[in-house]
């Protein structure tokens, strides 16, 4: 108790739930709560049809590559978007032509990655992912091509979540997520004997493009999209460009410590790869729920915050971070402690065997471990794009992916899967403390400008 009065802020709850920031998490963590619950379930269904097999391990790298782009470009321009978008709601001018100007720019970016990911790979497969069968490779390819298209969709429902978010209708963006595993489930059980092995793919674009659709017409009945001609001389157009490579190279570096990870389980044996990802459906599950909850709210928040009051946005910050890590914690304690029986409950049937619950569950005991210092370092990622210190983030991200390569390739030879897991453990915590000490030294420099 004395632990929790040192370290917990004194919090008069009427106020706390009259507070609109923490209105926001509540609203969008029931939400998240609800899309991940129903995620989860499409894990279990998935490992009930597919276990460690074949058909998950090359849905899983053909599904890699476009979820890179996502996280890495399409993710990275809307992070970097958000808080120059808020800067020009401040000054009460006309924001279509920035809006039609994002929009453009995603379109762009979308389409132009889409090609690439579909010239190159068979470049990405024989070098990535080397010494499998032709067979192995076209199943690949089958997955990716119906995979592929959601480039497009994922680069304009994340703008439209964004805007969403920053006029704090964050039911609906949050909402939007439910489309991806209800869509899944129902092409498992309905569509599972006439698409084979396609099921998990094609369920994809279906549930991608009905979260598209979704996210569109609520934009348009919220009266949020403006448009007209783009307007690229814009004072916050040209900062988010000034800001858009620092932010992309930080997303490109910490999305190929994924790509690293799976590439040294490929070199192991068969469902190395699926093992890997099902050790990490709960931390997922757990770092999602407050993630999501962060990157929705916090985003908006603190770009407006730091423009009002620097100080005061520090002081949050530190309070929230104190308050995160402790409730994650305590989480991810009794994950761990549960994490065979938790394997066993939702996974174990059928294709999914004993054997598969206890190589899970080691790997996901392992995951759980870093746990609260991503949910924290989130908070700090999200409060560093706000005051445009992405520059650093690249370095600290490309130096978090060599240590990655590096440990990867010495832990696996000793310890096999579960030293990828140890790796990206040991490089996830480093990492997160390495953001939280630089966010402290602004405090004292005061200078919110780009390092």
């Amino acid at each position: 108790m004395k632990f929790l009065n040192q370290y917990l802020p004194q919090i008069k709850f009427k106020e706390l739930l009259g507070n609109q920031l923490i209105q926001s998490f509540l609203t969008v963590g029931i939400i998240t709560l609800l899309v991940k619950g129903l995620g989860f379930y499409k894990e279990s269904v998935v490992a009930a049809n597919f276990g460690l097999s074949k058909v998950l391990d090359t849905f899983y790298i053909a599904y890699l590559i476009p979820t890179f782009i996502l996280n890495v470009f399409i993710s990275a321009f809307k992070n970097v978007f958000i808080p120059n978008y808020v800067a020009e709601l401040k000054t009460g001018k006309d924001i279509s032509g920035i809006q039609s100007a994002g929009f453009l720019i995603t379109g762009f970016v979308s389409v132009l990655f889409t090609l690439i990911a579909f010239l190159f790979t068979d470049v990405y497969l024989e070098n990535i992912f080397p010494g499998h069968t032709p067979s192995y490779y076209a199943l690949v390819k089958s997955h990716f091509y119906f995979v592929m298209p959601c480039i497009i969709f994922w680069g304009f429902s994340s703008l439209l979540s964004g805007l969403l978010n920053i006029q704090k209708e964050f039911l609906h963006s949050t909402l939007a997520g439910i489309f991806m595993p209800v869509a899944i489930i129902a092409t498992l059980f309905l569509f599972r004997a006439s698409l084979g092995d396609m099921v998990l793919a094609v369920g994809t674009l279906i549930g991608t493009i009905l979260s598209f659709i979704y996210l569109l017409v609520t934009c348009l009945n919220r009266e949020i999209i403006n448009l007209s001609k783009p307007d690229f001389n814009n004072q916050n157009v040209r900062q988010m460009f000034v800001q858009v490579p620092a932010k992309a190279s930080s997303g490109f570096f910490t999305g190929l410590i994924g790509v690293t990870d799976q590439y040294f389980a490929a070199q192991l044996v068969i469902g190395s790869i699926a093992a890997l990802n099902y050790g990490l459906k709960i931390p997922a599950f757990l770092i999602g729920l407050l993630t999501i909850a962060i990157s929705n709210v916090l985003l908006p928040y603190f770009s407006g915050s730091v423009i009002e009051n620097r100080e005061r946005a520090f002081h949050n910050l530190v309070r929230m971070l104190k308050l995160i890590f402790i409730v994650s914690a305590i989480a991810a304690i009794i994950g761990i402690l549960l994490s065979d029986f938790l394997v066993e409950l939702f996974f174990e049937r059928k294709e999914f065997t004993a054997e598969d619950t206890e190589r899970v569950a080691a790997i996901q005991k392992l995951f759980l471990i870093y746990a609260p210092f991503t949910i924290c370092g989130m908070v700090v990622v999200n409060f560093l794009t706000s005051i445009n210190k992405n520059a650093f983030m690249a370095k600290v991200s490309f130096g978090s992916m060599c240590a990655n390569f590096v440990l990867d390739y010495i832990l696996m030879k000793y310890y096999g899967v579960f030293g990828i897991a140890l790796c990206s453990t040991v490089v996830h915590i480093a990492k997160s403390l390495v953001l939280f000490f630089y966010a402290m030294k602004q405090k004292k420099l005061g200078d919110a400008g780009d390092s």
